[in-house]
């Protein structure tokens, strides 16, 4: 073979000297050259970003379900900190940058005499190389050969030596290097970056001649030459007035950048960096085709085309390279991949309700998944699950119940008279009234979420509110006037539909629920839609509610200080209001729900029937007094004796309980 010299030199020479092959733009391009390229850089850098910024978890597989295996040594490794000067971060961040340039990222893996991994080194990828050899019939052998020639480093790494991370390949042992393949797109990017750095660099725009009639000698050719590139070559010159002497003429001989698509080509080369890379453009920084109404679902389509096949790889090689061949069917290791999913905030909270209110999300799950702290006092903790559906007994709970004594039957409602002309009387005595302790049960329910619906008005309420008497109530100008007009607008219209954004969904389920509790009750099988009356009775009680705020914030303006006392009045309802507010629907709008059932029912009469208030001296003379369904129990401008001598004057007709504040009386048919 002929050798290589410096008048002959051989292809690997002139690749070595010129720092990579040469392409058919005229730029040699290497692994390292090839990250000069902003949109091949920034490609990569993503990539390894991304994926290095997601905890990497190693759990224990449970008999249902996992858990995080934080005792196991190779957590630690791989969550925190896998040598004494990198953190994990940045070892999977170096790893997955030589995988997208070079054919595949390698690190060197050291164990303790127990065979688990106590260190993860990176290996330059250009000194390592795998190596299969056969060592008998059918029997093949993987090895890696590391060579430095630097620090006189020559050994071979089995295996279990070496954490190996590659994507495509044509063998499956090592993958095709991205550089090398896109080698001539790369190229041709760099040519376009080159040409117009000289084209800025070179005012004088050297595509072009000087025409003269006259011949010019030598030395007036070079003076020429030497006092026009003096003249306007470079940037500070570019715009300078030429003064050309006897008939001299320019004359420009190349094709203009404009008539090349200079701009077009360099534009290009982004989106063909995102093709080669698997990339929606956006992330490189194209956005010519991003919109606000695509660019969520096309970073939701980059994590699962473009990212989690290499988190797929990594998590492999893990199992494969970092585990124990004991360990691999009790420990694995994950990404954690919700933040990159996660939606807008509108489209996670409705996420969170579907959880929460099928029951298997609870508050504190929600909050851990925002990256809030748990609710105090393990409220937090507990599970909903929809009314029409209940837990199945687990096999402790069924032996607990056989072993508990019986409890004492709770008393029963009085039965209705019987009805001769009622084909269905038989089962409508059997059923009648059963379901107050039901309904109770539903009520304390929704009184939760009802008051957990009020802290989150109640805060908006204090948060707008205080704004405005920041604006007009503090300061050097104060206006009351003013004050009072957006005060106004704001609970007439922004409060009043968040309100009734709150309240419609929320109050139509309580009304459901204890409608078919209520059907139930008194044997009626067809369906009652209660629809129409709850939204009736939201737009009702919600417009009470914003009259009554408007009248208690507007009378705290005759206070010494008005400004104090509207924020003490805001912080009294956030800490207040919320559980009164609860309490009062559990009663009202249970009892009214039921009374609407029954009246569709075709039920006559009801029941005034007390619970809790043995003490209260208006519901007392209540107890047991039936009425036809639809007439009160209290007519308006009724007066109610009291204990103590005090009275009761209800503002309205009383048709069903609460009578007031803290009354838990409930409604039955009679």
């Amino acid at each position: 073979m002929k050798p290589s010299g410096l008048a002959t030199p051989e292809q690997w020479a002139e690749d070595w000297w010129a720092g990579g092959v040469a392409t058919n733009a005229g730029i040699y391009v290497s692994e390292e050259t090839a990250l000069h390229y902003s949109p091949f850089f920034a490609g990569v850098r993503v990539i390894a970003e991304d994926l290095a910024s997601l905890p990497l978890i190693t759990y224990e597989r449970l008999s249902r379900g996992k858990r995080r295996a934080t005792d196991h040594p190779l957590y630690s490794v791989l969550h925190d900190q896998p040598n004494p000067y990198m953190s994990s971060v940045t070892l999977r961040e170096t790893l997955q940058g030589h995988v997208m340039t070079w054919k595949g990222g390698f690190a060197n893996i050291v164990r303790n005499g127990g065979g688990h991994v106590e260190e993860l080194w990176p290996l330059r990828p250009d000194r390592i190389k795998p190596e299969i050899t056969r060592t008998g019939p059918g029997v093949m052998r993987l090895m890696y050969r590391y060579t430095d020639d630097v620090n006189g480093i020559y050994t071979m790494l089995h295996p279990d030596e070496v954490l190996h991370i590659h994507g495509l390949g044509g063998n499956g042992i090592e993958g095709y290097s991205l550089v090398g393949l896109a080698r001539q797109s790369i190229g041709l990017g760099l040519a376009t970056e080159r040409y117009g750095a000289a084209l800025f660099s070179n005012g004088a725009r050297p595509s072009g001649v000087l025409k003269t009639p006259k011949t010019l000698g030598e030395p007036a050719s070079k003076r020429l030459r030497a006092d026009w590139e003096n003249m306007h070559r470079g940037l500070d010159n570019s715009q300078r007035v030429a003064i050309l002497e006897e008939g001299m003429e320019w004359q420009t001989i190349g094709i203009p950048p404009e008539d090349a698509q200079f701009l077009e080509t360099r534009r290009f080369g982004v989106t063909d960096m995102a093709r080669w890379l698997r990339l929606p453009p956006h992330k490189i920084g194209d956005l010519e085709h991003a919109t606000y109404t695509n660019i969520e679902h096309q970073a939701l389509d980059y994590v699962t085309s473009a990212l989690r096949i290499w988190l797929v790889r990594w998590e492999g090689g893990i199992l494969t390279r970092l585990l124990t061949s004991a360990e691999r069917g009790r420990y694995f290791s994950e990404h954690l991949v919700d933040a990159l999913l996660r939606g807008d905030i509108k489209s996670r909270y409705e996420a969170y309700a579907i959880g929460r209110n099928w029951g298997w999300l609870s508050a504190d799950d929600v909050g851990e998944m925002e990256n809030r702290n748990p609710l105090p006092d393990g409220r937090g903790e507990v599970y909903l699950v929809p009314l029409n559906m209940v837990p199945a007994q687990s096999p402790k709970e069924i032996e607990a119940a056989k072993k508990a004594p019986t409890p004492a039957p709770a008393p029963e409602p009085p039965a209705p008279a019987p009805d001769p002309d009622d084909p269905d009387e038989p089962r409508r005595l059997r059923l009648w009234g059963r379901g107050v302790e039901v309904r109770q049960q539903i009520a304390d329910r929704y009184a939760a979420l009802i008051e957990a619906a009020d802290v989150k008005l109640a805060d908006l309420e204090q948060e707008r509110v205080t704004e405005l008497v920041e604006k007009h109530l503090t300061g050097a100008v104060t206006s009351k006037t003013r004050f009072l007009a957006a005060l106004e607008e704001l609970y007439r219209g922004a409060i009043l539909e968040r309100t009734t954004e709150a309240w419609m969904p929320l109050f139509g389920e309580f009304a459901a629920a204890i409608s078919e509790d209520a059907a139930a009750d008194v044997a009626h099988d067809a369906a009652v839609d209660l629809q129409q009356w709850v939204a009736q009775y939201v737009a009702s009680h919600a417009a009470y509610r914003i009259a009554s705020e408007l009248g208690q914030l507007t009378a705290q303006l005759d206070a010494d200080s008005p400004a104090a006392a509207v924020l003490a009045r805001l912080a009294k309802w956030v800490t207040e209001r919320p559980g009164r507010i609860a309490a009062w629907q559990r009663v009202q709008l249970a009892n009214g729900s039921a009374r609407e059932t029954w009246k569709a029912a075709g039920v006559r009469a009801v029941r005034w029937v007390t619970f809790g208030t043995d003490d209260c001296g208006y519901c007392g003379p209540l107890d047991g007094t039936t009425v036809p369904i639809d007439d009160p129990f209290v007519p308006a401008g009724s007066e109610l004796d009291g204990p103590d001598g005090q009275k009761l004057s209800p503002p309205r007709a009383i048709h069903h309980p609460p009578l007031h504040p803290g009354c838990d009386c409930q409604l039955v048919p009679a």
